[in-house]
């Protein structure tokens, strides 16, 4: 009785992430699935029927061509192609600049440690869009970052940095930086630090012992870490929209476009699906190591 009140009870507490999940990703993927396969029509809703009656019964009509003009079309090729390489670039930032900042705060004093913490996390307190916002106001001719400049005497004219490659990248890695750091943290405090003793006992320098003990038990974090920031940067919308050029669009910016401008719901849905496909490698690579993680440490 007791046991089949706790499989019971099992079945009840999984079953609410269950239905969350097909209400809230299954049955929206399944309708941006079926549009995918559709033809846009000047019409309400703006795309074709799925089914069509053949002799009274229901048959389901595929199109195929709008992946094939995904492919055939070099805007969606260059727009997927600069989404990975911005994405990419901007993790390896986040990488060079959030380990130290994670090995820094993981080998903290106790009391400086949730303050240090506080600070990564305190971002998230304001809105993703007033952030991003902000970068506006300092990159550009007029802002604050060329302003100093200019009266420091470094430079003579201001810089153009708003509306540029630079500022896509500082927008991103600012952004998601904290996404970098969190994992690496949780990773990094868990070291032993008798460990790198050992190692400074059998004659290794800091930087080799660092090589040798700290980074190779690090890959877990860093792994995590990396496609915390890489997938959500892929189909990044806000900061190319704010802080990029127009003439250079990323992938997010196109599928809005396609959307709402275009009225091209079927092209759109498959720019979505194809990125979604594109991402499930590294979607499944980081449920791998998370697991492992979760395994290492029960």
């Amino acid at each position: 009785m007791a046991l089949n009140k706790h499989m019971r009870g099992q079945g009840v507490v999984i079953s609410v992430p269950m239905i969350w999940m097909i209400l809230l990703f299954l049955l929206p993927f399944l309708i941006v699935l079926k549009l995918s396969f559709s033809e846009a029509r000047l019409a309400i809703p703006p795309y074709a029927p799925f089914l069509e009656w053949v002799r009274g019964l229901p048959r389901p009509v595929l199109h195929w061509n709008n992946y094939a003009f995904l492919f055939t079309d070099p805007l969606y090729v260059a727009s997927y192609l600069y989404s990975l390489k911005v994405a990419a670039v901007s993790t390896l930032c986040c990488l060079l600049l959030g380990f130290p900042m994670a090995l820094t705060i993981a080998r903290a004093r106790q009391p400086w440690r949730n303050v240090l913490l506080m600070l990564v996390v305190l971002p998230f307190w304001t809105s993703f869009l007033l952030r991003v916002y902000a970068w506006i106001g300092l990159l550009k001719h007029n802002g604050v970052i060329n302003n100093l400049l200019l009266w420091l005497g470094v430079i003579h004219q201001p810089i153009t940095m708003l509306q540029t490659d630079f500022a896509v990248y500082v927008g991103i890695v600012y952004s998601y930086l904290p996404y970098m750091i969190l994992p690496l943290y949780a990773n990094l405090e868990k070291h032993d630090p008798l460990l790198l003793e050992a190692a400074a006992d059998l004659g290794a320098r800091p930087f080799k012992a660092f090589l040798r003990v700290t980074l190779p038990q690090s890959i877990p974090g860093i792994i995590a870490g990396s496609l915390l920031v890489f997938i959500p940067a892929v189909g990044e919308y806000v900061v190319p929209s704010l802080l990029g050029r127009s003439d250079q669009l990323m992938i997010g910016r196109v599928l809005s476009d396609e959307f709402f401008e275009n009225r091209d719901w079927p092209v759109a849905s498959a720019v979505a699906i194809l990125m979604l496909v594109l991402l499930v490698a590294p979607i499944m690579l980081f449920n791998h190591f998370s697991g492992r993680e979760i395994e290492a440490h029960k």
